[in-house]
């Protein structure tokens, strides 16, 4: 039984090695252009964290512009000769949205540092963001670039 799940995992894991950095770089694509995108007209659930977080900045001004920057962020992830410039400016900006875990502690953590809140866990999960930036990286090199 063993022997068959391994055949089909790994006929699998070859067949999709192909295609599985172009399917993190368009998975991230989506996440950064569709959140984005929500700051812009008004509508994002984080525009609170957003505001309490960067409060020396006008919420109706920075926000709409935060938005804008993290659209251009998943635009430039969907395509290809922009990749390095892009995951540069995407781990600038997990570093930035990390500043509420320490700034709002209270609004992160029900219990400071081990459990989270919901808020806590969306900032969190950016670590995902992060590990498959970091994978793009890994691997869009010259060779990857070369490849048609």
């Amino acid at each position: 039984m063993t022997n068959i799940f391994n055949t089909f995992y790994f006929s699998f894991s070859e067949k999709i090695e192909k295609y599985s950095i172009v399917i993190m770089r368009i998975a991230l694509a989506i996440v950064y252009i569709w959140f984005g995108g929500l700051k812009i007209i008004g509508l994002s659930p984080a525009g609170d964290l957003v505001e309490h977080t960067v409060f020396w900045f006008q919420p109706q001004i920075f926000i709409p512009v935060l938005g804008i920057c993290e659209v251009t962020i998943g635009l430039g992830l969907l395509i290809k000769r922009f990749v390095p410039i892009t995951i540069l400016l995407l781990l600038l900006h997990m570093i930035a949205t990390l500043f509420p875990l320490f700034i709002l502690t209270d609004a992160c953590f029900d219990t400071f540092p081990y459990r989270p809140t919901l808020v806590g866990q969306y900032i969190i999960k950016n670590l995902v963001l992060v590990a498959g930036a970091l994978v793009i990286a890994g691997k869009h090199n010259k060779n990857y670039c070369t490849q048609k």
